[in-house]
């Protein structure tokens, strides 16, 4: 059977069980990236496709059956390693596995806010799937909301945002006065710095930290082009938090790290290059991530 029939399939038995099936308590209508999405009760089978969702679900106690291998990595990110438990991967961010994601019975998908509309179109033949509007560059408490909506946990979304609030509130009074920062990550192709518009830039500007100007000019995309060696003054800053993703981007670092062009930066003179976990510091979203980023945060600059 091909997998076009399998959808259908899936598609109508959704539809019997929808007609079937007295209608649930929580019955709500998610606001989503493709149009609305009819949703009650509880979902019972998620499936995660993305950090930001598999995030999102975790920290809200739902457990989903399946999500992706994390960019640079084969398996989910490791710091939702252990929450995430024994779970089936269903390809990768760069190619969900549509049988994959079927074979688990989806009652609930929810995919990243850049998924592309004719995969939506597939998806959302197996089982609800939620899309945040905004894509990458939207405040990451709305993606957040959007997702806790789906699974029917928005009052304890709302407390968990708060927890970052109060956190960042606190943490604001203990920051460096007129800081800038930069977040690089560096691939085996050399580094590029992410734009402060993303998640990481909120929560950055949000502790009262200044963003690099090329970071800030990063309003379109998730980050610039490879930067050489040559230009890599564009990146420096007060602080420095750099990223990389696998094994073969901590070998190009480490050989960067010999180069002059590294070692006349700003930052790197005054011992401020923090070394964090890529898939948190460029991939990831979500209440998990921010509890990690703020630790590091706190760890180097506050005093």
């Amino acid at each position: 059977m091909s997998l076009t029939s399998l959808l259908r399939g899936a598609a109508l038995l959704t539809a019997g069980l929808l007609l079937s099936t007295p209608l649930l308590a929580a019955a709500r209508t998610i606001d989503g990236a493709y149009g609305s999405v009819e949703l009650s009760g509880t979902p019972q089978r998620v499936v995660a496709l993305g950090e930001n969702a598999l995030d999102a679900a975790l920290s809200l106690g739902i457990q989903p059956l399946g999500s992706l291998a994390s960019r640079g990595g084969s398996d989910v990110p490791h710091y939702l390693k252990a929450k995430a438990g024994t779970i089936t991967l269903v390809g990768s961010v760069r190619e969900p596995n549509l049988e994959a994601i079927l074979a688990l019975q989806p009652d609930l998908i929810l995919a990243s806010g850049d998924l592309p509309n004719d995969l939506y179109a597939k998806l959302s033949l197996m089982a609800p799937t939620v899309v945040p509007k905004g894509g990458t560059f939207q405040d990451w408490r709305q993606t957040y909301s959007t997702y806790a909506l789906a699974l029917n946990q928005s009052e304890q979304a709302e407390q968990r945002i708060a927890e970052i609030d109060t956190r960042i509130a606190a943490l604001r009074e203990r920051m460096p006065q007129d800081q800038q920062v930069s977040v690089v990550r560096w691939n085996p192709q050399g580094p590029f710095i992410m734009s402060s518009h993303l998640f990481v830039g909120q929560l950055l500007q949000t502790l009262g930290l200044k963003a690099n100007e090329l970071a800030a000019a990063q309003q379109r995309k998730p980050h610039s082009d490879i930067i050489s060696l040559e230009n890599l003054a564009k990146v420096d800053a007060d602080w420095i938090f750099l990223a990389t993703l696998n094994p073969d981007g901590r070998k190009a670092l480490d050989d960067a790290r010999q180069q002059p062009a590294f070692t006349r930066l700003k930052a790197v003179e005054n011992d401020r290059v923090i070394s964090v976990d890529g898939q948190i510091w460029s991939s990831s979203s979500g209440y998990l991530a921010a509890q990690h980023i703020l630790d590091d945060v706190e760890k180097a600059l506050a005093r």
